[in-house]
């Protein structure tokens, strides 16, 4: 099926796909082992990472559990970091399907396959990124999960590693190109500033969400 999907796209497209996909391999690694080291049991997790697919919300659930809140007050704040797929969901009607393959779908709607989805050119060429990037993240994180609850009875800190710096580093190697544009850089700038300022006093995600607010600047102009 993947490949079927991958045909319609051009290599460079299937290239960065594929190493936003690797990013998250590496980040479930980090996850799963922090879950496990947090003293969570394998299988919470691992069904977080297949029901939910949404690593800001999963990180931020087991850090609340972590630090003493409720299941319940950590679901709700996952639920508020993913509020942002509301507007997704709107934007990526046309190529999530319709019927039951909607489903899954708006099941494997995220960051990565919302961007690589809107920014092709041709409605068969948006549906392919969506649907490869989607599915990609779909088996990629499950098993940078199981990978890292293997590992992590031998890693006690996964930072020592680096390996949450990787996703990051590779979004923003994939994001220089689209900086040329003076407007976009400049918007993109503001939207740094307001998230780094914003990260200390606010939940996590919360910061990203705020940094929208820049696009403000691009549309106007």
């Amino acid at each position: 099926m993947l490949t079927s999907i991958s045909s319609t796209l051009n290599h460079s497209t299937v290239k960065n796909i594929a190493l936003v996909c690797f990013a998250d391999l590496i980040v479930g690694i980090s996850y799963g082992a922090l879950a496990l080291s947090q003293g969570f049991d394998w299988w919470v997790p691992l069904t977080l990472s297949i029901l939910v697919l949404a690593g800001a919300s999963e990180f931020l659930f087991i850090g609340v559990i972590f630090a003493g809140g409720s299941p319940l007050s950590a679901a709700l704040a996952g639920l508020l970091v993913n509020s942002r797929h509301i507007p997704f969901s709107f934007a990526t009607s046309d190529l999530t399907g319709k019927g039951a393959k909607s489903l899954l779908g708006y099941h494997i709607m995220n960051d990565e396959s919302v961007v690589f989805g809107l920014a092709q050119e041709t409605e068969s060429e948006k549906r392919a990124a969506f649907w490869l990037c989607g599915i990609g993240i779909l088996l990629c994180w499950p098993i940078g999960v199981v990978i890292g609850e293997v590992l992590g009875s031998f890693i006690s800190d996964t930072h020592i590693y680096g390996m949450d710096a990787m996703f990051p580093a590779i979004i923003l190697a994939l994001s220089l190109p689209a900086l040329s544009d003076k407007r976009l850089r400049l918007t993109a700038i503001i939207g740094a500033i307001i998230a780094v300022a914003t990260t200390p006093i606010l939940p996590a995600g919360i910061p990203v969400l705020l940094a929208l607010l820049s696009l403000v600047i691009y549309i106007r102009k």
